[in-house]
């Protein structure tokens, strides 16, 4: 009987693959006539990680030590991919606004090095021109609210630098944000969410076009600005809380309510935010597609790997090549072409088109029996009170209350002694 049982087995993985690789075959035409959009990929820190942003080092087309290079992209149809300028939290108070400069220049040139793969886009419509021209958009997000140093005039000149969306905060409480640590108690609790200065910030990326992102911030955050955006939001890498309870996921209140704002959660493949653990697989990730679906239906439903800026990701998924499977994966689940066509980019072409079309209203003072409250407004140019950012790096140049930069100078002579003491030591 052992033949029996091997011509059933031999019969059932063939009847198997022909089935998967229907599913293929039918995710590949879908993506060939809708671009698929991913919400962040580091590979630019990769580039200062391995080269030092030395791009004159590396070829893309044959660099095999990350995630994502030229033929990963091509193979795995990547129409467009927000990159990420990070810089870590280190950076906070000290060259944080150098270094996202350095990194927004770095893709700048990725772009430049290779014209006939990369599109620099900035618009929901340069993400369509690129696609037409089989050609990878290459957009922008400033990843952490660090990186502008709580200052408005550095967000408003990053947005003409190119940069079309903020992180509002990373892994670490800004002057403005408290970040996603504190929901898990390992850091403190700083403003209750936003302060006023961060609601500030929320309203001029509103006027000027930017898209807020989401992931990294506390409940707390998330939930005072989608009370107070006029524009949708987006959670560019990040999954769902009920599948894996890992702080950095989106909970189902939070997704009802994204919805409501006709944002977009775009889902994470780091495997400890797909299963709270270090394994997972591709079959898990698609669970975070389901449950989200089914919260909130497909229109609020994304792609944000992550790729290349994290350590471990789910069997299936190893780098950006295999985007076609996870797409032929959800395909085998029975979502269908309408549906697969609104996460792969359709939802997010609509919350850009929406973030512009604020800003447009804005600038043009276009009456709006929506939006009339931002018609005509004028960059905010209220600074953030020294209080609230003074340290031993930062001049107090413009403000008229000095009394803070006397803390500021005393604070200099204990530095030097406790260096000198580290010197002795």
């Amino acid at each position: 009987m052992d033949w029996v049982k091997t011509v059933y087995l031999v019969l059932w993985a063939f009847t198997y693959n022909s089935v998967a690789d229907d599913f293929k075959e039918q995710a590949l035409k879908l993506m060939a006539d809708t671009p698929l959009i991913d919400g962040h990929n580091d590979l630019p820190w990769q580039m200062r990680s391995l080269f030092n942003n030395q791009l004159n080092m590396v070829d893309l087309n044959k660099l095999n030590t990350t995630h994502t290079n030229i033929p990963k992209i091509k193979e795995g149809r990547l129409s467009a991919q927000f990159w990420a300028a990070y810089v870590p939290c280190d950076t906070q108070y000290k060259d944080a606004v150098r270094q996202t400069l350095e990194q927004i220049d770095v893709i700048h040139r990725m772009c430049h090095e290779y014209p006939e793969v990369f599109k620099f886009a900035a618009s929901s419509q340069d993400i369509l021109d690129a696609f037409e021209q089989n050609k990878t958009a290459s957009l922008i997000g400033v990843e952490g609210g660090h990186s502008i140093d709580s200052s408005l005039g550095t967000l408003r000149t990053m947005y003409q630098l190119g940069v079309r969306y903020l992180t509002i905060t990373h892994s670490c409480n800004t002057p403005w944000a408290d970040n996603w640590l504190v929901d898990t108690g390992s850091e403190p609790e700083m403003h209750g969410g936003l302060s006023e200065f961060g609601k500030q910030v929320i309203w001029e990326m509103n006027r000027i076009g930017m898209l807020i992102d989401l992931s990294h911030v506390s409940e707390k955050v998330m939930n005072q600005v989608l009370d107070i955006s006029k524009a949708p939001i987006i959670f560019s890498h990040s999954s769902a809380y009920s599948v894996c309870n890992h702080k950095r996921n989106v909970p189902d209140d939070v997704l009802m309510r994204v919805k409501e704002k006709r944002g977009i959660v775009m889902v994470n493949f780091y495997n400890d935010y797909v299963t709270c653990s270090p394994t997972a697989n591709i079959s898990d990730v698609a669970d975070h597609f389901d449950h989200i679906k089914k919260v909130a239906g497909s229109s609020i439903i994304g792609f944000g790997g992550d790729y290349d800026g994290v350590t471990r990701v789910p069997e299936g998924l190893g780098d950006v090549s295999k985007y076609p499977d996870l797409v032929a994966e959800l395909l085998r689940r029975k979502w269908s072409e309408d549906e697969i066509r609104d996460a792969l980019g359709r939802n997010l072409l609509r919350v850009f088109s929406e973030v512009e079309e604020v800003r447009f209203q804005t600038q043009y003072n276009i009456k709006s029996t929506v939006r009339d409250h931002l018609n005509g407004t004028k960059p905010d140019d209220i600074p953030i009170p020294l209080k609230e950012v003074q340290n031993p790096c930062r001049t107090d140049f413009g403000y008229q209350d000095k009394s803070s930069s006397t803390c500021i100078k005393s604070f200099y002579p204990l530095v030097l002694v406790l260096s000198l003491l580290n010197k002795l030591l």
